[in-house]
């Protein structure tokens, strides 16, 4: 009968171990200490956090007594003094605290940091109110009423900045976890491509432990280790500051325990990527029974009550657009016809929800006989799938390049938004056939298309057809009201950037 010494996985040649094999594993080598990158940045950031948001609430507040003068009354000038330059900011700074708009895990992500600040505008407010009410303070209600809209809107427009510069770093490669991954092939692999998508993430894999022996291994710009060793050895190898387990395959729950235990203490992060890819946070939830950590995941919300309220957005969207934009609609319609002598608009059946043939509003933007010369032009084609898009296309007229680039051309669909056909954010309408829809392709069927979407704000026709797939499934799966906003958001700097517009 053989023992094994606590903390060491016996495992077959070739095989990478997660613990140290040796009896006093729980000592630290000095190679796993922890790594000051991390720390430096995080830091450097929650600093450049509280003084903007203690700026943001000094400069909301004195906007908002200025245009209130009775605000002021009832209140002797030097508790006034107090409370606007230290206790209105003290407080809200400990709620954004409270509510973690300063944790790590949340910076520079944008919608999950911004939605802890709208929770803590909340809270002061409540907080005020409180206080009004039992001091019988006589502040004037306008100015109770408009402090929140300034404090949301000077606050988020200061993180927005200090996203921008976070991101500058990070496409920089600083200001960002370093990952050691460890996994099978096929799961570091997944959390490698996914990783390196958006540098703005702030996760740079710098490393690869294969916990099962494989014969052959793709050529990666970073390290992949075979053989038997201690994962906690190529940390400081590679410069890692967290180790990422994938999946669940290659390590099992007892070895991820003793690996947690070993990194107590060491600065080290662990973080373990689950075989669900693409759910929302929102939409995943842990229940703990007996010490069993359960991963929910709800149902993705395709109907009821928030899609009524987005529907009759939508459609008061478009109206308002539409008379709001006629003028352009007619200097376009101008361009057109003196450039060309075609039609202004151009309808296209396309797929809509459930299948439905619809018939998009688009300006004009190639000559007339477009469709016939398509035949002769699929051999040029740039991209994959049911997509078909050229740099050059030969059948763009010269009006046609500069209302893609500016994204005119799409404007008519706000018609097809204001009769129901269509949404402003969703999957893209493709010019296909329901029969040509397989497999999971078939749920972006399950939402109207849209104008804009999320395949829009992440490379446009850059894309290839896995990649728009992908994020079209991703909306579909994660829809929510927020979401929607932040796509359109995301549609500005888009459509003023110009990329991916051919």
């Amino acid at each position: 009968m053989t023992t094994t010494a606590p903390g060491r996985s016996e495992s077959p040649a070739g095989e990478v171990t997660l613990v140290s094999a040796s009896e006093d594993w729980v000592e630290r080598s000095p190679r796993t200490r922890p790594p000051a990158r991390l720390q430096r940045w995080v830091r450097t950031m929650r600093i450049v956090l509280v003084v903007l948001d203690f700026a943001s609430c000094i400069v909301a507040a004195q906007v908002s007594m200025a245009l209130w003068d009775r605000s002021r009354a009832g209140i002797p000038p030097e508790l006034f003094v107090w409370i606007i330059w230290i206790g209105l900011p003290l407080t809200w700074v400990l709620l954004l605290f409270a509510h973690g708009a300063y944790e790590a895990r949340y910076l520079g992500l944008g919608p999950d940091e911004f939605k802890r600040v709208f929770k803590a505008v909340i809270s002061l407010t409540a907080v005020i109110c409180f206080v009004l009410f039992t001091r019988k303070l006589l502040v004037s209600r306008g100015a109770v009423g408009t402090l929140p809209i300034f404090m949301l809107t000077f606050a988020l427009g200061g993180r927005f900045l200090a996203r921008k510069g976070l991101h500058f770093a990070r496409r920089r490669g600083r200001a960002a976890q370093r990952l050691l991954l460890v996994g099978t092939l096929g799961e570091t692999l997944s959390v490698y491509r996914t990783a390196t998508r958006n540098p703005h993430a702030g996760l740079i894999p710098v490393g690869i432990c294969l916990t099962e022996p494989t014969a052959e291994t793709p050529a990666l710009p970073i390290p992949v280790h075979k053989g038997s060793s201690d994962v906690t050895e190529w940390v400081g190898e590679d410069g890692a500051d967290t180790i990422a387990v994938c999946g669940s395959r290659g390590v099992g729950s007892e070895a991820l325990r003793r690996l947690a235990w070993q990194l107590e203490g060491t600065g080290i992060g662990l973080v373990v990527a689950p075989s669900l890819t693409d759910i929302a946070g929102p939409r995943v939830h842990i229940r703990p029974v007996e010490g069993l950590p359960l991963l929910h995941v709800e149902e993705p919300t395709v109907s009821g009550l928030g899609w009524l309220a987005k529907s009759v957005a939508d459609r008061t969207a478009a109206a308002v657009g539409l008379l709001m934009l006629s003028p352009l609609f007619g200097v376009t319609a101008l361009i057109i016809k003196m450039t060309d002598h075609g039609p202004v608009f151009f309808r296209q059946e396309r797929v809509g929800r459930g299948g439905q043939s619809i018939r998009v509003w688009k300006f004009r933007t190639m000559y007339v006989d477009a469709e016939e010369r398509l035949k002769q032009l699929l051999v040029t084609n740039e991209t994959d799938g049911l997509l078909f898009k050229m740099k050059d296309d030969p059948r763009i007229t010269k009006a046609g390049h500069w209302l893609r680039r500016l994204s005119i051309d799409e404007l008519p669909q706000l018609i097809n938004v204001l009769v129901g056909e269509m949404s402003l954010v969703g999957p893209r309408p493709l010019p296909v056939k329901d029969e040509e829809f397989l497999g999971d392709v078939r749920r972006r069927l399950l939402v109207r298309p849209g104008i804009t979407g999320l395949w829009q704000v992440s490379g446009r026709s850059n894309l290839s057809w896995e990649d728009a797939v992908r994020l079209d499934l991703y909306y579909v799966d994660n829809w929510s009201p927020m979401f929607d906003l932040m796509i359109l958001w995301k549609t500005l700097f888009a459509v003023l950037q110009r990329d991916g517009a051919y």
